[in-house]
């Protein structure tokens, strides 16, 4: 299975960009693939930005992983 995290743009040279993944998690990824600018959410895998979200598709995606890692992180915990 392929998973594709959401992140917010914070810059962008030459075809790379710095992006939040949140909590602090800050890394550079490929962008040649979409049109993207500082303070759009892009959908990264394996390092490249694949399709450009709205805020509102990268909050609930967002929100969502929060859900299914919190779940995940009680049943360890049992």
């Amino acid at each position: 299975m392929c998973l594709a995290i959401p992140a917010k743009v914070i810059s962008v040279h030459d075809g790379k960009a710095k992006v939040d993944f949140g909590e602090g998690v800050l890394r550079e990824v490929d962008v040649t693939l979409v049109n993207v600018k500082v303070g759009e959410y892009v959908l990264v895998h394996a390092g490249y930005a694949i399709q450009v979200l709205s805020k509102t598709e990268a909050e609930e995606t967002i929100r969502l992983w929060n859900e299914i890692l919190e779940a995940e992180k009680q049943i360890k915990t049992r």
